[in-house]
């Protein structure tokens, strides 16, 4: 449904108010938002890699760009800073993020290649920021923190370190916001390549964009088993979320970064972002972030 190709799409959030998919290209710097009316994109230009973005309660958004967590007013373009983290840790940035039930914005961090395939490795960690600005270090020790989502009934968190090729399972606080007890539950399959972004649906499951897989896998918490494979026509399948007027469409971003000459020669709809319709089930809308 987007043509307009991103180098790195990421981080796909339907917003209801706009009847608009706003995501990030992380590596072009920019945060954007299509709408299906017009099928126009706009953007705006940030001044760092920006891994995340979130809708803000008041209006515009919160992102997470470079190690630092910020404020987005779309329409004056407005970056405003809220706290900067890991200053100890130039080669880090932020990566996926998305806010929890009570309305905080969860994030994580990870270190960037020095060379095609090379990084440092355990320097990641996922982060909190609450409504007053007040941040706590949930996890560290992490590669790539990526995907995440919490339960239907808010009791768990899902979450993936993108190098573990698993998704893991914390016990979770909805009014403290703390995540303690991880247990391992889906590891993918060799052919699923590694665990990117991730969402729940209406009925609980879990879906899961396989970056280098080329396609999306749906989950099942209960029993750890996949019980669907969505396959896309692009290998770097990065994220996805549902959205449209009643949450059954499925949004998903891809990337074109990391494909040499030749293999994008092969693959025109590398960095599109595509719709799924016909699944038979819906998602749910996003959370604000309640500052």
């Amino acid at each position: 449904v987007v043509k307009e190709k991103n180098r790195m799409g990421e981080c796909p959030v339907w917003e209801e108010r706009e009847n608009a998919l706003v995501y990030v290209d992380i590596n072009s710097q920019k945060v954007c938002r299509w709408s299906p009316v017009t099928n126009e994109v706009q953007s705006v230009s940030v001044d760092a890699r920006v891994g995340s973005v979130a809708l803000r309660q008041c209006g515009g958004y919160v992102i997470a760009l470079g190690t630092r967590f910020a404020f987005l007013d779309w329409d004056t373009q407005a970056v405003t800073t809220i706290l900067e983290l890991e200053q100890d840790k130039p080669n880090n940035r932020f990566n996926d993020g998305k806010v929890d039930p009570k309305g905080r914005f969860f994030a994580g961090t990870m270190a960037e290649e020095t060379a095609p395939g090379v990084r440092a490795r355990r320097q990641g960690a996922l982060y909190t920021l609450f409504p007053d600005h007040s941040v706590i270090k949930q996890l560290d020790q992490l590669d790539i923190s990526n995907g995440l989502d919490w339960s239907l009934d808010h009791r768990t968190f899902f979450h993936i370190d993108s190098l573990s090729y698993a998704v893991h399972a914390f016990s979770y606080d909805v009014h403290t916001g703390k995540i303690a007890c991880p247990k391992p539950l889906y590891h993918l399959e060799k052919e699923e390549q590694m665990p990117d972004g991730m969402c729940i649906d209406a009925e609980g499951k879990l879906w899961v964009a396989c970056i280098d897989g080329g396609r999306v896998i749906r989950i099942d918490p209960e029993t750890g088993k996949r019980i669907q494979t969505v396959r896309l026509p692009t290998p770097r399948i990065t994220s996805c979320c549902f959205g449209g007027k009643d949450y059954s469409e499925m949004y998903v971003t891809s990337a074109y970064d990391g494909l040499d000459e030749a293999t994008l020669a092969k693959e025109p709809h590398a960095g599109e972002i595509f719709k799924i319709t016909g699944l038979g089930v819906k998602g749910i809308p996003q959370n604000f972030y309640a500052a």
